[in-house]
């Protein structure tokens, strides 16, 4: 099997949206969560999208 799309990471400040399966990053602030979602993007290879205020994920396109 050959995965060409996947999560590689979710950002998020609400301990309540925590997904199963990929590596999850809790933030305290908004702009805490906006630079670990910046820097991930560039180490992982990967996009981040912004799924709600309080929510990114990295994905692999």
């Amino acid at each position: 099997m050959n995965l060409e799309k996947y999560i590689l990471a979710v950002i998020t400040t609400n301990r309540n949206k925590v997904p199963a399966g990929t590596g999850v990053f809790f933030c305290d602030s908004k702009q805490e969560m906006e630079s670990v979602a910046g820097n991930l993007e560039a180490i992982l290879d990967g996009i981040a999208h912004a799924l709600s205020e309080d929510l990114y994920v990295i994905v692999k396109h």
